[in-house]
């Protein structure tokens, strides 16, 4: 294991998100080695579930919704917008959506334990999505929840609330999980960001779920980053 510290510092990661596509996605693969998937057992109180709209294509709007664990009261929210660093580019998303992510979460008074991101971890071509970029950079564990597949390979999983099949990458490692969160509805597709495994990763997404397809923080926040 690399040292973290030392490695963020040497990448240049601080503040750099106007990078060129070949300079960002070299950034992501070196960051990549600093991502970690273990789970630590700490206690979670709050859930932070982050979601990012573009008013324009010029715009981004984040917003985040923090729940009380395990009940899911929404115990604060906070919204930011700001220019886009970086224009649409797949794979790429991170640089463009975290900077109005990381004004939104200075504002918040409490320190949420978790976050679910409306997007991927390390189910991504460079095993650096947005969960994972977000988490590294807040020292926080993180989880990537998405609507949509972007990366590796899978089966479909049983029709049922709480199956799950896995995502295999190129390697041939497991690198997320397609969860069914309600019966017989579209699944979602569940990856580490960063300091948790891919069980605890589901657990949480699934505990997050009791009612909806798309967990309870996420639904808020894509409410909130949409609103105008």
């Amino acid at each position: 294991m690399k040292n973290r510290r030392h490695g963020l510092e040497e990448a240049g990661i601080a503040g750099r998100f106007d990078l060129p596509p070949g300079e960002a996605a070299e950034l992501q693969k070196r960051l990549g080695e600093f991502v970690r998937s273990e789970w630590d057992g700490r206690g979670v109180r709050l859930i932070a579930g982050i979601d990012v709209h573009f008013p324009s294509k010029d715009i981004a709007r984040a917003a985040i919704a923090v729940a009380a664990w395990p009940g899911l009261d929404v115990v604060e929210t906070s919204c930011a917008e700001l220019p886009c660093s970086m224009p649409y580019i797949p794979g790429l998303l991170s640089f463009r959506e975290i900077p109005p992510v990381l004004e939104a979460w200075k504002a918040l008074a409490g320190r949420p334990d978790l976050i679910l991101c409306d997007g991927h971890g390390l189910a991504h071509p460079r095993g650096f999505g947005m969960a994972s970029h977000l988490g590294l950079l807040l020292d926080t564990p993180s989880i990537g929840c998405a609507k949509s597949h972007l990366f590796g390979s899978f089966t479909e999983p049983g029709p049922l609330k709480g199956e799950t099949a896995k995502v295999i990458g190129k390697s041939g490692a497991v690198i997320g999980a397609v969860l069914r969160t309600r019966d017989r509805t579209r699944p979602v597709y569940v990856s580490v960001g960063h300091l948790i495994d891919l069980e605890n990763a589901v657990r949480f997404v699934l505990g997050c779920s009791p009612r909806y397809r798309i967990p309870g923080p996420l639904r808020e926040a894509h409410r909130l980053a949409g609103r105008r």
